[in-house]
């Protein structure tokens, strides 16, 4: 699954240091225009008003990111997103208040930090709980899908408590994990989290005085996507009804040779996606899209009666189906494999330069890297460093919770997964904090989270450690859960240390917002799926409107880790071989050129995606990154300024669409109108046959 992180090979927004060694460029300071402002300490960040904000917000984004997970599988990053939001919803309350004479305590950017953190780490959980991969996988809606391993024992259906009940056991571990590291990671490696960093610069921007102006603006400009969006959602359900007669049916782009069109269903939040996304994912995206639907798979269907019985399903993995899932995982495996090696690879190079040098703030965390440590100190770091240092979490602290969340969890998992003992989740256990810390360091160096490779490996290594006979598939699936959950949040909780060092936003204030945002996660993510998984019957069902496709991907990779490679089709374990490869040399190829050049070879993993869901996407994306592109042209200021601002207002209009047009389907009410986009000759067809 696609992580919600930017591609790793585009140079992020490093924040610009000043020194007193010249007084213009101190004059610039972030620091010295907040001076006459105090900060509050840490208690006092934490506001009840924040939190109602983080709750109300929390629920529109899981809504977004569950959408997503359900459709594609592709989630971007929602930091600067939710530091947007929750600024525009507090600001306008304390704007109130404050014309009342009713405001006691003003808006400060500590707190528009805390809300960020509570409502990124809410709709974390919509992604690392796998709603639409893992968790889903384990379904019978999933198992029909496959012929192989179908039985009772290998499908457990959702259900809210339990749900609920494994969640709350898999998602503080990862909190606890990388507390003592915050230091390491922050101030002596420097690593820059760009998505961290990205929404700190938002959110000290908006407190300025200088960006106050700014701010009405980009708050102006989200509200009219917002309503725009909301009320494209509503058209689209008016006058369409699913995809018996949706907008996915108007042809946009064709290869007629090869039988096979390309179209887009005007998805205002693809739109929004494509805007935030670096250019190079959404090219790779329509790269893979026409590899794979448009020059491969019809070429293997002409193999029909060859390759495979030519008398099988669509849905079945013994068919044309099974290349495009294998050979689809067999690239996101190669382009992860190479990560995590590279990542561990840094990681290890710099803990050993580390021990050598005994100066980690000399650490060359990447090549070219100028946020490197210099002879003195800029008045912003070192008061950014002195805030950060003041409310430490103790380490025996991160320890015990460690230990205890740990144990409570080994106690319990197994009586919600039966065929997931105790032995394996004590061994998880053992070696999550190692990876965790991988997971956190690979993402402050680019970006990229590999929380979903990590949660694979899982898969593999405790479904064979199983067996097939002992439920292994149900076992490694649960284990994927447990792996990716630790992962995920820890890279999380980093990102967000990282915008709180630069807001001056307590250490304490932002552990204790991501928890209450984890436990609101753990109950709002369930629910909000529960919602999905009742208002539609088709859902997970390959060409509906929600075909949660990674699920059958998951199921798909426990089935290979327990019975291995025998039930796949002729020549589609030789194929898979070539793109596993070809992920790996790609990817290499893309270091050895350096960054300039790496940003024109496109992405293995985000080609991977298509292959399996098709690519009409990743047209809308590509529609998103021409809109940006125009705009940059023609006013690149504007662009910069309001860009995030006006893709944050398509992406949560079309998010919080979803809830209305859910509780519809729940009442069974239909859209009174159907509409469809015909070609001209399929058009001729229907008219001569509704003319006879």
């Amino acid at each position: 699954m696609a992580t919600r992180r930017n591609d790793p090979s585009e140079e992020p927004n490093k924040p610009k240091y000043t020194t007193a060694d010249n007084d213009d460029e101190f004059a610039e300071s972030v620091e010295m225009m907040f001076e006459s402002k105090q900060v509050p300490p840490w208690q006092k960040q934490l506001t009840l008003r924040a939190f109602v904000v983080s709750f109300i917000l929390g629920i529109l984004f899981t809504f977004i990111v569950m959408k997503l997970n359900l459709t594609t599988g592709i989630i971007p990053s929602l930091n600067v997103s939710a530091g947007l939001l929750g600024f525009f919803f507090v600001k306008t309350w304390t704007s109130f208040l404050s014309k009342s004479g009713l405001l006691k305590q003003p808006f400060t950017r500590q707190e528009n930090t805390v809300i960020q953190t509570c409502v990124v780490a809410t709709s974390g959980i919509a992604f690392s709980g796998g709603f639409g991969s893992y968790l889903f996988g384990m379904s019978d809606i999933v198992a029909k899908q496959s012929t192989e391993a179908n039985a009772a024992q290998n499908i457990k259906n959702p259900q809210l408590h339990w749900m609920i009940g494994f969640l709350f056991v898999v998602s503080f571990l990862g909190l606890f994990s990388v507390v003592p590291l915050r230091k390491i990671m922050i101030i002596d490696f420097k690593l820059i989290y760009p998505s961290g960093t990205a929404t700190a610069h938002l959110i000290n921007s908006f407190h300025t005085p200088q960006g106050a102006r700014l701010a009405k603006k980009q708050v102006k400009a989200l509200g009219k996507f917002f309503s725009f969006s909301f009320a494209w959602g509503f058209f689209q359900w008016f006058f369409t009804s699913g995809d018996a007669c949706g907008f996915k049916e108007f042809p946009t782009f064709g290869l007629e040779a090869y039988r096979n069109k390309f179209f887009f269903d005007f998805s205002a939040t693809y739109v929004g996606v494509g805007m935030i996304c670096p250019y190079l994912i959404n090219v790779s995206l329509l790269l893979g899209a026409i590899l794979s639907w448009g020059i491969m798979w019809p070429l293997i269907e002409d193999r029909k009666g060859h390759w495979y019985p030519a008398d099988l399903s669509s849905s079945s993995l013994h068919g044309l189906q099974g290349y495009k899932v294998f050979i689809a995982i067999a690239m996101i495996l190669g382009d992860g494999l190479y990560n995590f090696v590279k990542v561990l690879g840094h990681t290890l190079f710099g803990l050993s330069r580390q021990i050598r040098t005994k100066k980690p703030e000399t650490l060359p965390v990447e090549a070219g890297d100028s946020s490197a440590e210099t002879s003195s100190l800029s008045y912003d770091d070192e008061r950014r460093t002195q805030m950060f240092l003041k409310d430490q979490i103790p380490t025996w602290f991160a320890v015990a919770g460690y230990v205890t969340v740990a144990v409570v969890s080994i106690a319990t998992l197994p009586h919600i997964f039966h065929h997931l003992k105790w032995y394996h989740v004590a061994v998880i256990y053992i070696f999550a904090p190692i990876l965790a810390f991988c997971n956190a360091y690979g993402c402050g160096l680019t970006d990229w989270s590999l929380a979903s490779t990590y949660g694979k490996l899982a898969i593999f290594t405790i479904g064979a450690w199983a067996g097939a006979s002992h439920g292994g598939i149900l076992a490694g699936l649960a284990a994927c859960g447990v792996m990716m959950n630790i992962v995920a949040t820890a890279s999380d909780l980093m990102q967000d240390f990282k915008t709180g060092y630069m807001t001056l936003a307590s250490p304490r204030s932002m552990f204790v917002s991501q928890i209450i945002g984890t436990a609101m996660g753990c109950v709002i993510s369930p629910c909000v799926f529960w919602l999905f998984y009742k208002a539609f019957d088709n859902l997970g069902v390959p060409g509906s409107e929600y075909p949660a496709p990674y699920a059958l991907v998951y199921r798909n990779m426990a089935i290979l880790g327990v019975e291995g490679f025998s039930a796949l089709p002729k020549n589609c374990l030789k194929l898979c071989y070539v793109f596993f490869i070809a992920a790996i040399v790609v990817n290499a190829i893309r270091d050895a050129v350096g960054k300039k050049r790496a940003k024109y070879i496109p992405l293995p993993m985000a080609m991977a995606i298509p292959f399996y869901l098709g690519g009409y996407f990743a047209i809308d994306m590509c529609v998103g990154s021409l809109i940006l592109f125009v705009w940059q042209k023609l006013n690149k200021t504007k662009a910069d300024a309001f860009g995030p601002a006006v893709a944050s207002g398509l992406i949560c209009g079309d998010g919080i669409w979803t809830l209305p047009s859910s509780i519809l389907a729940l009442a069974g009410i239909n859209p009174p109108i159907c509409m469809k986009f015909l070609s001209r000759q399929t058009n001729a067809k229907v008219d001569a046959f509704l003319g006879s």
